[in-house]
């Protein structure tokens, strides 16, 4: 029972409807000032928290969001989060990479490690300060690196599409170097999970040693396994919502396969995304992805309210702005250093190397994913996922309005759509980079199949 003597499951509904419903109002503001609807959703968890409403009398974030609440409303945000790391997964098509990789391979890497190396020294400086003790001062200083380097590939791909920048040189190469970017990171990501899980040398290895079988069962049994069944789909006439639902049993199972191994779920709910075959006819891949995009619209935003009661701008006092001011800077120096010289040097417009510089300097819901893994395993403080998350904010919001600035985006295309939730849309079906329809309700319909 809540503390006003409601059952806490009728308390958790009224929340998930509450948030909707403001969500639905912020996105309308968030159109007009072209900004990801990413943005309005991580504001309002952050406003709906101690940040905002908590200044006000009443302790109105315990009243609304009781302490009996937040397990179910954490358990939502779970299932929301695994399957939009799926469709984030499916969406990301390695194989837009194969016959690019001098084309891209440059700016990708630099992309990546200049702010990576930029965030490890900030990170070295922050850990005497932030590093909470529950992990090694090595798993904070790689675990942040990481949330610097950070670029998000959904809300990019959503974003280059509200600019009309799509199939352009500059959506190709953005859009090629954040998911080269992402996989990379992940990688770490596992890395850095395996350091702060393992308790010694000989647990690590073998954490890694079951994460590489894992990633080859995946590739060599999951994958072929996943092609049979779609295509009995054609042969047998498989209804929509059993393939659904046997899809989302093997998000879940792979999740807590990589839980067991002991790195996060999520990686799980991804890898399960990145094997799933492409290239499938309209109404299967309708059938699949529509309602895991619906599923994802209801739930994902708990997950913005769930990240939003764990920040507490007010907890940072004068010498976490001036710290903060510290983070915001690293953020987007050191992706602009990695971005703009060597897009200049490799034959774009000082005004293209900016707009790349922008774009792969957003972060997004990518970001408070890491962020959250991090907390959760202790890597980081109350106070430094606050900082992060609000960098992660401010970043993200930048994007759109430097590419107006910067004159990039295509007259009459910029058309940012106002009620799109913060979901990935339908993966992409050729080899060539679409319009993803990132964070889209309705899946992006494309006629043509690859043989």
């Amino acid at each position: 029972m809540a503390a006003d003597g409601l059952p806490a499951e009728s308390v958790a509904l009224a929340d998930v409807a509450l948030v909707l419903l403001i969500g639905r109002l912020a996105l309308r503001i968030c159109g007009r000032l072209k900004q990801p609807p990413v943005v309005a959703e991580i504001a309002i968890g952050i406003a709906l928290g101690p940040s905002l409403l908590g200044l006000l009398p009443g302790d109105l974030p315990g009243l609304l969001f009781p302490d009996e609440v937040r397990p179910m409303l954490s358990a939502l945000a779970q299932l929301g989060l695994l399957l939009f790391m799926f469709l984030a997964g499916w969406e990301m098509d390695l194989s837009q990479l194969r016959g690019r990789t001098r084309s891209f391979s440059a700016l990708a890497a630099l992309a990546m490690a200049v702010p990576f190396a930029l965030g490890a020294g900030v990170a070295l400086l922050l850990a005497g300060r932030y590093a909470n003790g529950e992990v090694s001062r090595t798993a904070f200083v790689l675990f942040l690196s990481t949330a610097f380097a950070i670029t998000a590939f959904p809300v990019l791909a959503r974003i280059i599409r509200d600019s009309g920048l799509q199939g352009s040189p500059l959506g190709v190469i953005s859009m090629l170097c954040a998911a080269a970017g992402d996989v990379a990171a992940w990688c770490v990501l596992v890395l850095v999970v395996a350091v702060a899980e393992s308790g010694s040398h000989g647990q690590f290895l073998l954490v890694l040693a079951l994460t590489a079988a894992y990633a080859l069962v995946m590739v060599g049994v999951v994958r072929p396994g996943l092609r049979l069944l779609l295509a009995r789909t054609r042969r047998v006439g498989v209804s929509r919502g059993s393939l659904f639902v046997l899809l989302a049993c093997g998000v879940f199972l792979s999740s807590w396969v990589t839980s067991w191994i002991g790195v996060h779920g999520i990686f799980g709910a991804f890898a399960f995304g990145l094997v799933m075959p492409r290239g499938l006819r309209e109404e299967v891949r309708s059938g699949i992805a529509t309602p895991m995009v619906t599923t994802v619209t209801l739930l994902l935003p708990v997950f913005f309210i769930v990240t939003g009661l764990s920040v507490d701008v007010g907890t940072l006092g004068l010498a976490g702005l001036g710290f903060l001011a510290l983070v915001m800077a690293t953020a987007v120096v050191g992706k602009f250093a990695g971005t703009v010289l060597p897009a200049r040097l490799s034959g774009m417009s000082w005004r293209e190397a900016g707009a790349f510089g922008a774009l792969m300097n957003t972060r997004g819901l990518t970001e408070l994913v890491i962020l959250d893994v991090g907390r959760q395993l202790g890597a980081i403080d109350t106070e430094m996922f606050t900082m992060m998350v609000l960098m992660a904010v401010g970043t993200t919001a930048m994007a759109g309005p430097l590419l107006h600035w910067l004159g990039v985006t295509r007259p009459g295309v910029d058309t940012p759509a106002q009620d799109a939730p913060g979901a990935p849309g339908t993966p992409p079906e050729t080899r060539e980079t679409r319009d993803t329809a990132a964070n889209s309700p309705e899946p992006a319909v494309v006629s043509r199949e690859r043989p």
